[in-house]
């Protein structure tokens, strides 16, 4: 059983290698057959739908290394919590990681919408921009003078520790896992334009 600090060791070394050039690139580690049979993922990856960050690739790890839900702006609903409950249950996966990026699409659309609000998006994309808002919100109210893009980048860091609040409470399986020190949910913030991937600790500062 890989321990959630293993495994955050094992995500920060990867992503410094993809990060560098120096990772294995698409290279899909074991042979798909060898997996036939089951998983034992080391990480659970709740990111963001964006095709610029495939959690595989950028933390450079293959087939059978990650259980990845991925969700426009790696919001937390009822079958995200699911899908954690399911991997941890199944798998003792004990590192959760709620990877959020720069310049998320979902945040800046709802960042807009609150700024200019608009009745013309479906009702299935107002539930992503409705999850999204409270974070938003808050980031509106503390800084109401400051620039657009210094406004979506705080409301990506704290829709991140968010999503990261909703998997450690509305949960009773994993706060039981919590409890029982074999879980660890953590916030990361990967940059477009870097590379690199900023783990973010249990209470919300900069770990590095």
């Amino acid at each position: 059983m890989v321990s959630a600090q293993e495994a955050l060791d094992r995500l920060r070394a990867g992503n410094q290698r993809f990060a560098a050039g120096i990772g294995a690139g698409r290279s899909i580690g074991a042979a798909p057959a060898e997996l036939a049979d089951g998983q034992e993922p080391f990480a659970i990856v709740l990111g963001c739908s964006d095709s610029r960050v495939p959690a595989e690739i950028v933390f450079d790890q293959g087939l059978g290394d990650l259980f990845v839900i991925r969700v426009a702006g790696n919001i937390v609903a009822p079958s995200q919590i699911g899908s954690v409950e399911f991997a941890v249950t199944s798998f003792a996966t004990q590192l959760v990681v709620v990877l959020g990026h720069s310049n998320c699409g979902a945040v800046l659309t709802t960042v807009e919408q609150l700024q200019a609000p608009t009745d013309t998006r479906s009702r299935n994309l107002r539930s992503i921009v409705n999850l999204i808002r409270p974070s938003v919100e808050q980031c509106i109210r503390s800084g109401t003078h400051e620039h657009q893009d210094a406004l979506v980048e705080r409301a990506v860091r704290a829709n991140i520790h968010a999503s990261v609040r909703h998997l450690r409470r509305d949960s009773e399986i994993l706060q039981e896992f919590i409890s029982e020190n074999r879980l660890r949910i953590i916030g990361a913030e990967y940059s477009l334009d870097t590379g690199r991937v900023e783990f973010l600790d249990d209470a919300g500062s900069d770990t590095g």
